[in-house]
């Protein structure tokens, strides 16, 4: 796997290049601003590009703006957002143009290697990884009418573990059931959120969209 890093912390950039390094993980390229991100994805087009959402100049959104311009110059390229407070717009900023290839964490998620390169390993994948705080904030202001409150606390658990881009056999494990529960309950999810078969594998993509208040209608 090859990986471009977009962080303007020194120490934090390379602190992710070693840890990529241990687990054979290759970092072709590292910059310190957003407008840098999309000039090394388009000379390496890498496998994965890790960025930060804060950096110079204005340390507010450049990291973002310059992840959704390499998705759109380059449509599918995975990225996984690093940020350091949960900031729920930019979360649902990203993955409304496309849950595939997506991951949005807190910096302190690096501090569990295997659960970081887990992810990492995952997005580059095309799977898709929500941070659990962001998860839990914005189940908090569910709005009134919303299609989730259909669901039960159960599916509600089973699709914040689907959003983090957990597989069904991860998902059975970590609510101790079986894995023919965890597909149950994703049926019925899917059915609550009118959800049709025809749509395919892309119910499980439009039902995090949902879960995230970026789903049309």
């Amino acid at each position: 796997m090859r990986v471009v890093i977009a962080e303007d912390s020194v120490l934090l950039r390379e602190g992710l290049v070693r840890l990529l390094a241990d687990a054979a993980i290759e970092t072709v390229a590292t910059v310190g601003d957003g407008p840098g991100l999309l000039g090394i994805v388009e000379e390496h087009e890498p496998d994965l590009a890790i960025v930060d959402v804060r950096m110079p100049p204005s340390f507010t959104d450049e990291g973002l703006r310059a992840a959704l311009a390499v998705r759109e110059r380059r449509p599918g390229t995975p990225i996984l957002v690093l940020s350091q407070y949960v900031e729920e717009r930019y979360a649902t900023d990203l993955i409304g143009g496309g849950a595939e290839g997506v991951g949005y964490l807190l910096k302190e998620r690096v501090s569990d290697v295997a659960e970081f390169i887990d992810a990492v390993r995952r997005i580059a994948a095309g799977g898709t990884v929500i941070d659990p705080e962001v998860i839990g904030q914005l189940l908090g202001r569910r709005r009134s009418g919303d299609p989730l409150e259909a669901l039960t606390p159960r599916e509600r658990e089973v699709l914040g573990l689907m959003a983090q881009g957990r597989a069904n056999g991860a998902i059975a494990e970590s609510l101790v059931v079986t894995e023919g529960a965890v597909e149950k309950h994703i049926s019925n999810i899917f059915a609550k959120l009118d959800l049709q078969p025809a749509q395919g594998g892309h119910r499980r993509v439009m039902a995090v969209l949902a879960y995230l208040g970026r789903a049309d209608g």
